[in-house]
């Protein structure tokens, strides 16, 4: 982890929003058990929100790109630990500001939902970013879900394939670029 400062903003960020009750009520509830509709409503809302915020990142000025970014580009070839290698300002952009509207969005969660939205999120990010094709990937593809080649596209061009979990919104504007059209083939075919 070269750049720690990301991670350790994530984890103010969870714990300052808790202590000082930042988030809808609901959130601090410890009844019910995980609603899974909800999970996937965060799952939605906090991919959008940072599909926006990612394409804002790379389009709105060179300077922001080049300070908030630009960094976690040094990956070219991103591996399963460079998920997390966000810069101060990107983590604030483009996972900060996207969980925190999340949460005023899908307003009705508790506790256990907001854990299972909370750990799915991270482990999904987490394998977008493996150097794996895992057997999935190409039923997720169909269904508009993202996978580890989806991003690596991006990671290579740049200007395609902002959505992380989903590929649903770079299909609607138009960003979205297959994998197979890249390479040919799944993108560690071979290797």
């Amino acid at each position: 982890l070269s750049q720690p400062g990301g991670f350790i903003l994530l984890g103010l960020y969870l714990t300052f929003t808790w202590i000082f009750d930042l988030l809808p009520p609901s959130y601090y509830s410890f009844s019910g058990g995980i609603q899974y509709t909800h999970v996937a409503l965060c799952l939605i809302c906090q991919d959008f929100v940072q599909f926006l915020m990612h394409h804002l990142e790379h389009v709105a000025h060179p300077k922001m790109y080049r300070i908030s970014h630009k960094p976690h580009h040094k990956f070219t070839n991103p591996k399963l630990f460079d998920a997390f290698d966000g810069s101060v300002p990107d983590t604030a952009i483009m996972i900060l500001t996207p969980l925190f509207v999340t949460a005023h969005v899908v307003r009705t969660c508790n506790v256990w939902t907001y854990m299972a939205f909370g750990s799915s999120y991270a482990n999904w990010l987490t394998l977008i970013h493996s150097e794996v094709t895992f057997p999935w990937e190409t039923a997720f593809r169909r269904l508009g879900l993202g996978t580890a080649a989806d991003h690596h596209v991006h990671h290579k061009f740049f200007k395609y394939n902002f959505g992380h979990l989903f590929m649903w919104f770079d299909w609607l504007a138009g960003t979205y670029r297959n994998p197979r059209e890249v390479w040919g083939k799944e993108f560690n075919e071979g290797v």
